[in-house]
């Protein structure tokens, strides 16, 4: 057996492993933590298949920015056990349904011709002065610039309807008035308090 071969079981036991103890864990923090190794694991087998790019762009945006906000929403919201007891038992029918409808058509997509294993094979071995970042960067802005371009514009739209719609609701948020930041004079922010000092004696 090759050293890559042994690297594949390796990483895909590694893979498998921490996927199930992060579905099974009943601390929303540890299961992000295994859910963290999930992606090493998954970023690990990209790059025996020389997709360096998928495997930094895992790393750098899931582990170490997605992750970090995780982490932070779970302390931050820092619900209770029999709370999310109650939900897991409550969803657990719709989320059999969703799993068994996910792995049905992962099953049909993957036994259809073009991603047979037949048909797709190992991966083409290069030369180490092949970069997979230069290939896929000549792909997406010569071909694929347009769809690109289009997909960046409809994230930008679903960023600003997102902010939109949860400013929306918001009765009592803060609001910035530029004209009356501009036109404030020091009598409406300032007051002068005279203080006498024969009172402030007998006071004493």
């Amino acid at each position: 057996m090759e050293f890559t071969s042994i690297l594949f079981y390796v990483f895909s036991l590694f893979f498998v492993g921490s996927s199930f103890v992060m579905i099974t864990s009943r601390n929303t923090a540890k299961a992000a933590l295994w859910l963290i190794l999930t992606f090493f694991s998954a970023a690990s087998l990209w790059l025996l298949l020389e997709a360096e790019f998928l495997a930094i762009t895992l790393i750098l945006i899931y582990v170490g920015a997605v992750m970090v906000l995780f982490m932070f929403v779970i302390k931050m919201l820092d619900t209770e056990e029999s709370t999310l007891r109650a939900q897991f038992t409550r969803y657990l029918p719709l989320g059999i349904f969703v799993s068994l409808v996910v792995i049905v058509q992962m099953a049909l997509v993957l036994n259809a011709g073009p991603f047979d294993l037949e048909s797709v094979g190992m991966p083409e071995q290069h030369g180490a002065s092949y970069s997979n970042i230069t290939a896929i960067a000549q792909q997406l802005y010569t071909i694929y610039v347009y769809p690109f371009e289009l997909a960046a514009i409809l994230l930008l739209i679903a960023i600003i309807a997102a902010i939109t719609l949860v400013h929306r609701t918001q009765v009592n948020s803060k609001k910035q008035n530029i004209t009356e930041q501009i036109n404030v004079q020091a009598k409406d922010r300032m007051r002068f308090a005279s203080i006498n000092k024969k009172s402030k004696k007998e006071s004493k």
